[in-house]
């Protein structure tokens, strides 16, 4: 650790280090972001229903699910760098192959692969985000993920006008090359980490002590909301509140924007306050927006209560996630795999029950009880205070 601590690297180094990580963010955000506009063209050109559909993308995040901790493991024996690189490449040509996929079979297993090497280079750059944080002796992660967040801004923008100006394959190839030109900016300036000896015998097994899990739980009570709020705001505002269809996109727009302002801002509040009392102001502010949204008589001030939960959700994931990759004894990649397929998995399969639900009962009173989950988050809050824990400190 002394060479990665130096006060040479440290002044000079590691702002390119730091840059390297940003911009794979930045390059896993834009694949996420433009695979969301092909969906339409996809599911025509395939000729299958939204049940088909929804199967295909239940692919994807069982292929999340599945190379995670495979990453994680992989992670600590290797390294982060060596691990973000291979799946960085792995998935630049992607939406390319998803783009040539001649029927089902084949998109099934397409999906999966897109899936497991989003989620596994998931693991990888906020494993070495963690040790980029480590060598800098300051937070880094929530910068991180606000980086996530604007490329799956610019995928999603430019994906819709690209295919409508010049077609879904120029669109694919334009991708491809984004993705690789990002990966070839960042190639040099990566952080080199070392693996970890001491826990590399794990291997691939899960860890057997609570202190993962129960950061992981804090993971997913924090991005279970958030993938609530995405799924079904915009539903809840038109059916329930009489939004008009302009007006209840704001409630994404309102959520949205809040969570990446607040993301590139709370490196600094985390640094100041520490990531514990970051953590439940977060927490409590995020339980104020939803309970707002969900017993609110207009839609204007449901849209309200949705920015607060921006404002609140934005740093609750990347302190959680700072945490698993700064636990005592325990190596980045493997804590930090439980706590993004924990995260992960109620992003990707919460939202579909909250669907059922909410057929019956209406979203209102869901959004309403859904806080219920932060107060879990309260009572755990005290073990982000690994993720102050950077470097020695």
């Amino acid at each position: 650790m002394d060479q990665l601590t130096s006060p040479a690297l440290r002044s000079g180094y590691m702002p390119k280090t730091r840059l390297a990580v940003s911009l794979m963010f930045l390059m896993n955000g834009f694949v996420t972001g433009s695979w969301a506009p092909k969906i339409p063209e996809f599911k025509e050109k395939l000729g299958i229903g939204e049940s088909v559909l929804g199967l295909l993308i239940l692919c994807f995040g069982i292929g999340s699910l599945v190379l995670m901790p495979i990453a994680g493991g992989f992670i600590a024996r290797l390294g982060s760098q060596k691990v973000v690189k291979v799946t960085a490449v792995a998935l630049s040509p992607l939406l390319l192959l998803l783009t040539l996929v001649p029927n089902v079979w084949v998109a099934v297993v397409a999906m999966f692969i897109l899936g497991g090497f989003v989620g596994a280079m998931d693991v990888a750059m906020n494993a070495n985000a963690v040790e980029v944080e480590k060598t800098m002796r300051r937070a880094i992660m929530s910068s991180c993920h606000a980086y996530w967040s604007l490329g799956g801004l610019l995928g999603s923008a430019a994906g819709g006008l690209l295919m409508a100006n010049f077609g879904v394959l120029p669109h694919a190839i334009f991708a491809t090359i984004v993705c690789f030109s990002l990966v070839a900016i960042a190639w040099p300036m990566m952080l080199h980490d070392q693996p970890h000896p001491d826990t590399a015998k794990q291997k691939l097994r899960l860890p057997l002590t609570p202190l993962p899990w129960l950061i992981g739980l804090v993971a997913l009570f924090s991005m279970v909301p958030e993938g609530s709020v995405l799924d079904w705001g915009a539903l809840y505002l038109r059916n329930e509140l009489g939004a008009s269809v302009a007006l209840s996109g704001f409630g994404f727009a309102a959520f949205s924007a809040t969570m990446a302002i607040m993301r590139f801002a709370g490196d600094h509040v985390r640094d100041r306050f520490g990531a514990v009392k970051t953590l439940r102001v977060c927490t409590v502010t995020a339980l104020v927006g939803l309970v707002l949204s969900g017993l609110a008589p207009t839609a204007p001030l449901a849209i309200l209560g949705f920015a607060l939960a921006g404002i609140g959700i934005s740093n609750m994931v990347p302190i959680a996630f700072s945490a698993a990759g700064n636990m005592p004894g325990l190596a980045p990649g493997i804590g930090l795999s439980v706590a993004t397929t924990m995260g992960y998995s109620g992003m990707l399969f919460a939202p579909s029950l909250i669907g059922f639900i909410g057929e019956h009962t209406g979203f209102a009173i869901i959004f309403a009880c859904i806080p219920i989950l932060f107060i879990v988050v309260l009572i755990l809050s005290h073990h982000a205070v690994h993720a102050d824990h950077r470097g020695g400190h």
